[in-house]
């Protein structure tokens, strides 16, 4: 019999990943591959040249960390490449037994003269499709003794956008150049939001939800409440990059203003030495009251361990992450990968991770594994999800007796 929570056993078991960059997450081969056939500049054109020099194990901060995704946004330019890196993305997630993912993306950045909004949209959408349909015909689940894979798309608008982000972005800003800046970024995101109404209801499309990335500090959420108000109005879910570079207030505006049904990293939820609001007068009085508040709530938070220290290279040790706390908070969290490429990371590897790290036990892996599922974005009726969950769980359970005796599960 195997012993409990062996990487054998957390590659086996059915995993989401809620937070993860399809621009953050091509096989480096590709790249090199795309980025020729392209004529795009590359630091490196060998494999081991890239993960020196761009995909790095470690990062000086944030904005070391996003310079990788100046060239995978670059080769994402055509339908073609698009549904490639879709196609590719999931095979590489439903390989290591992810189930269920929500792959996020700006699709105005990837909008040129040749593509629209549509078209973008539409690629990803084929790749991904056509991963899904080959892997679910595979013999135990045409059998039903395994669940299928499902997957859904999330879109990102960003906080602000500047000159040569893309092709779109600089139209964007020229056509707005008597806008003050805040207000084009604005107008940018409910640009984008109307386009995935089209997309869904009259493409049939799944985008599942929406997000906003990129830059928190001086960029906060409530320039883009009109856009998050027009989502919400469509029954689109939210889930809001926030947390991960500024403090407490970057969540709880996530939630009031933006109506956030997820938060994305939360890392900082608990930093009270972060708060800048004036107004706040007890500020640990304000970190406990917000995380009873998502407690109560439910709102999972997208947790991204590896990112995080890369990101945040003063956390140090990865036991002081704040997954720590919000475990003993009985938080609703979900681990993800954030980047499989840039953070060098996978699913089974994040679970590892908060295994040795955070001393999970599996009934704690189990829990964390049906939140991924119980909290995402499915695309299908609530009548469908509630199915599906119940699939998974059968098989998550059929798993760990296969894998380890009874008084290793507690």
């Amino acid at each position: 019999m195997t012993t409990p929570l062996t990487e054998d056993f957390l590659r086996a078991i059915p995993k989401t990943d809620l937070h993860v960059h399809l621009d953050g997450s091509l096989r480096i081969a590709t790249l090199i591959e795309l980025a020729r056939a392209q004529q795009v500049v590359l630091p490196s054109t060998s494999e081991a040249g890239l993960a020196a020099l761009v995909f790095k194990d470690q990062y000086a901060n944030l904005v070391d960390y996003l310079q990788g995704f100046q060239y995978t946004v670059a080769v994402m330019q055509t339908p073609e490449a698009l549904e490639r890196v879709a196609y590719e993305f999931a095979w590489d997630n439903f390989n290591e037994g992810v189930r269920y993912f929500e792959v996020r993306f700006a699709p105005q950045l990837h909008v040129n003269s040749k593509q629209n909004i549509e078209d973008v949209l539409a690629a990803v959408q084929r790749g991904l499709q056509r991963a899904k349909g080959e892997f679910n015909q595979r013999a135990d689940v045409v059998a039903g003794s395994a669940p299928p894979a499902e997957c859904g798309i999330i879109a990102c608008a960003m906080r602000a956008i500047f000159p040569g982000m893309s092709e779109h972005y600089d139209q964007f800003l020229n056509l707005h150049r008597f806008t003050r800046a805040k207000r084009v970024f604005a107008l940018a995101s409910l640009e984008m939001v109307q386009a995935l109404i089209y997309a869904r209801d009259e493409l049939g499309i799944p985008v599942v939800g929406i997000d906003i990335a990129g830059p928190e500090d001086g960029y906060p959420p409530d320039d883009h409440a009109e856009a998050f108000e027009l989502a919400h109005r469509h029954f689109f879910m939210k889930t809001v990059h926030a947390g991960e570079a500024y403090g407490p207030e970057s969540i709880f505006q996530a939630i009031t203003l933006l109506h956030a049904d997820r938060i994305g990293h939360g890392y900082y939820l608990f930093a009270a030495d972060k708060i800048q609001d004036m107004s706040v007068t007890d500020a640990e009085a304000y970190v406990r009251n917000l995380a009873q508040y998502i407690a109560n709530r439910r709102i999972t938070i997208e947790v991204c361990l590896t990112s995080n220290v890369q990101t945040n290279p003063h956390i140090g040790d990865i036991r002081k992450h704040a997954f720590a706390r919000m475990l003993d908070e009985r938080l609703s969290t979900t681990l993800c990968t954030d980047n499989r490429t840039v953070s060098k990371t996978s699913m089974t590897r994040e679970l590892a991770l908060a295994c040795t790290s955070f001393g999970l036990t599996p009934a704690a892996v189990r829990d964390i594994i049906i939140y991924g599922f119980k909290r995402s974005f499915f695309p299908g009726t609530y009548k469908e999800k509630r199915v599906y969950v119940r699939r998974i769980i059968d098989y998550y359970d059929q798993l760990m007796t296969q894998f380890m005796p009874a008084p290793a599960r507690g």
